[in-house]
């Protein structure tokens, strides 16, 4: 079964959505303090464990990077 456009989903409509946001005072939405424990994705609230994705998490690719050399290796001087 194929939805129309407008059937769609649409962020916008989705209502509120908790994040941590870096460099701003975020309270808890569990508990109303401040204190958070920042992970790479997910920060958790310090005294009720609530956690919330992190605002800067949504802008970054989930594929790893890979970082080439630009000048071939070259053998250690102390290998021996």
């Amino acid at each position: 079964m194929l939805t129309s456009i407008s059937k769609q989903f649409d962020p916008a409509k989705r209502g509120y959505h908790a994040v941590y946001r870096e460099n701003q005072v975020n309270h808890c939405p569990g508990c109303g303090r401040t204190h958070w424990y920042v992970g790479r994705t997910l920060a958790e609230c310090g005294f009720c464990a609530t956690a919330l994705p992190l605002s800067e998490s949504f802008r970054q690719s989930a594929e790893p990077r890979v970082i080439g050399r630009s000048r071939p290796h070259e053998p250690s001087a102390f290998a021996a």
